[in-house]
Parts: C-alpha cells; sequence; structure tokens
C-alpha cells in the first residue's frame, strides 16, 4: 500500500552537507515508523535514525550513536514527505541510504531492517576525501 521514493543524493566533499527527502505515495498510519537506513557494499543495512510522530507537534526520534549530532532526521506531515539533512559528512558516511516504514511495536521505532515492512528504492551518498 505504501510506496516510498528517495531523492536529494549526490557527491560531496567531506564536511558538506546534503538533504535527503523521502516522498510517500500514501499516508501513513499512525502507527507506523518512518526511518532511514543506509548501506555500503559488502556490509550490512545500518538503521541511522527513526522518527513517529506521538502529537501534533510532538516528535520521537531515533539516532544512531554515529550519526547523533551531524543527522537531523525530520518529516512534513502534510505532504507525507520524510527528510533526513545531513551535516559534517565523512567519508564512512558513503552509502546507498533508503528510506522506509514500518509498524511502531513496543512504544518505540527500531533502527533494525527487520522492523519494517516498506522500502524506497535508495539514493546514493558519496563522500570524497
Amino acid at each position: 500500500q505504501v510506496q516510498l521514493v528517495e531523492s536529494g543524493g549526490g557527491s560531496v566533499q567531506a564536511g558538506g552537507s546534503l538533504r535527503l527527502s523521502c516522498a510517500a505515495s500514501a499516508y501513513t498510519y499512525s502507527t507506523y515508523c518512518m526511518g532511514w537506513f543506509r548501506q555500503a557494499p559488502g556490509k550490512e543495512r545500518e538503521g541511522v535514525a527513526a522518527i513517529y510522530r506521538r502529537g501534533i507537534s510532538t516528535d520521537d526520534t531515533y539516532y544512531a550513536d554515529a550519526v547523533k549530532g551531524r543527522l537531523t532526521i525530520s518529516q512534513d506531515n502534510a505532504k507525507n514527505t520524510l527528510y533526513l539533512q545531513m551535516n559534517s559528512l565523512k567519508p564512512e558516511d558513503t552509502a546507498m541510504f533508503y528510506c522506509a516504514a514500518g509498524v511502531r511495536s513496543g512504544g518505540t521505532c527500531s533502527l533494525f531492517a527487520w522492523g519494517y515492512n516498506y522500502w524506497g528504492q535508495g539514493t546514493q551518498v558519496t563522500v570524497s576525501s
């Protein structure tokens, strides 16, 4: 039911910034978490951030330790669009980035890929030194 399309990837130098967007074809249910994942060649898919709207102006956000302070997840519920603002990018951030949607459970949003049911096609982020 949910289709996700990422955009905004590209190539930047270390220390630069990118803003990724994820447009959904349908509104997510109130129980859905929205997340960003990345996967580099030969590595497992890694969750970097997730978000859940639990109030009109209250979002629960979750971040991997490796990206705290550099990446910020947000969403525009009216547009049904997810964003990932990435600052101070490092070569280690180079990966295919995916947005995903999954049903919230246990009162939290996970950063594990198996917790998400719907996936976008990905957008490539390359950070050069």
